[in-house]
């Protein structure tokens, strides 16, 4: 079938006048830990602004430096007061900039839950926006986390500029939000456990919370042409001062998830391997943005610390972090290009099923490492799900035989693999 068919084909399928667009759908063969927690969820917009910090957009190959005052839109899920009635609807944008209405758990302005929560940083890729991992952001509030989720200036979907700035700022932005949460003295700031954080970064996202994390940028990505000018990029540079300065006990744990960067040289073994904080990577096994193999090239380089990779085999860059693709993002573009469908789908996975699958591993680690609970048997797994042997006694308990990856039903853990390097490896 030509692309003309197909294109009339689909320009004649009507949308609904108002598209639902879920963000917190549970599959039935979701994995134990998808499903949402005990707690009603809230969320807040709140806007924090860098002052007087460097600007990379407006700074020129030579010349002066320009500066500004830096802002940032930051979405907050939080367990909200019981009794709370779950429901709620967000009004954003999709990549190509049209309005969408999404749907979720959270109540907007909900009273707060009594209680303290250890907080986990959400950060998009280049370009996104503060709801494109709303599915996580909602359920890890339902679990007891407070989550700020940045619409990182320069990179989301409508004021998206020089690259430059991204390179710059990611990981700064995450610090700068992360001390921001921890300074309200509002309700909100009354439930936030300070000093017990964690990083959720894709793509560019996930580049940001490396460097956060500890691995500085090597001296030839800060002297890429189509980078960061006049070497403002250095701020990241490992063994820099600055990067050390950035460098945070607070961070517990970092998610990176298909992240950017080591496939364009912005790291170095001995940079990597500056990462002290554990570390879970999720990817696709084809990812062409970021490279999957560059990937990989992270996981082996990160001995500074116990880390784990989970891969979905055949997903390509779209694995694990984007909500599922509104149903206005399915209508093709009128000059054959690709439908704003590209940015968020995978050709091979339903989003649905990555984000749930996401959602258990991310659940499972935080615990771990913010609330010290025992979460090991979700890691302790064979590399290759599909090898694992389901092996129950009539009560459903696993036998001696059993080696089935732990919190998946019979028949669900396929094309995936799980792999664990300890610090030193």
């Amino acid at each position: 079938m030509n692309r003309l068919i197909v294109t009339t084909l689909t320009a004649g399928l009507a949308l609904p006048a108002m598209a639902e667009n879920r963000i917190d759908t549970i599959r039935p063969d979701a994995p134990e830990l998808a499903a949402y927690g005990d707690q009603a969820v809230g969320v807040r917009e709140m806007t924090f602004t860098i002052e007087d910090t460097v600007d990379v957009v407006n700074t020129g190959a030579d010349g002066e430096i320009a500066r500004y005052d830096r802002p940032l839109t930051v979405e907050i899920w939080y367990p909200a007061a019981e009794g709370t009635e779950p429901g709620g609807t967000y009004d954003t944008v999709q990549r190509d900039g049209a309005p969408i209405t999404l749907t979720g758990q959270a109540v907007r302005d909900a009273a707060v839950a009594e209680g303290d929560y250890p907080v986990v940083i959400l950060s998009h890729g280049y370009p996104g926006n503060r709801w494109l991992m709303g599915h996580l952001g909602e359920n890890l509030a339902s679990k007891g986390y407070v989550v700020a989720s940045i619409d990182h200036t320069d990179s989301t979907y409508t004021d998206q500029a020089a690259f430059g700035s991204t390179l710059v700022n990611r990981p700064w932005d995450q610090r700068f939000v992360l001390d921001r949460i921890e300074a309200l003295e509002d309700d909100l700031g009354g439930i936030v456990q300070d000093g017990n954080a964690a990083v959720v970064g894709y793509s560019m996202g996930g580049y940001g919370a490396l460097i956060y994390g500890g691995a500085g940028v090597t001296q030839a990505s800060t002297e890429f042409e189509w980078g960061a000018p006049q070497g403002l990029l250095e701020r990241n540079l490992t063994g820099s001062d600055s990067h050390a300065g950035l460098v945070d006990d607070r961070i517990k744990a970092v998610v990176a998830i298909g992240p950017w960067g080591n496939n364009t040289g912005f790291w170095s073994p001995e940079g990597l391997a500056q990462i002290e904080k554990p570390l879970l990577l999720m990817a696709g096994s084809v990812d062409d943005v970021s490279i999957y193999d560059a990937i990989r090239g992270i996981y082996d380089a990160t001995t500074g610390t116990t880390r784990h990779l989970l891969t979905f085999e055949q997903a390509n860059h779209n694995a694990a972090a984007p909500m599922p693709a509104p149903q206005e993002s399915y209508a093709p573009n009128p000059d054959g290009s690709l439908a704003p469908f590209d940015h968020y789908s995978d050709a091979v996975w339903s989003n649905v099923r990555m984000n749930n699958i996401a959602q258990h591993f991310v659940t499972a680690y935080l615990d771990q490492h913010l609330k010290g609970t025992d979460t090991a048997a979700y890691f302790d797994l064979v590399e290759r799900a599909e090898d694992g042997v389901w092996d129950r006694d009539e009560d459903g308990t696993p036998t001696d035989d059993d080696t089935y990856w732990t919190g998946f039903a019979e028949r669900t853990a396929l094309g995936l693999t799980f792999e664990t390097k300890p610090a030193g490896e």
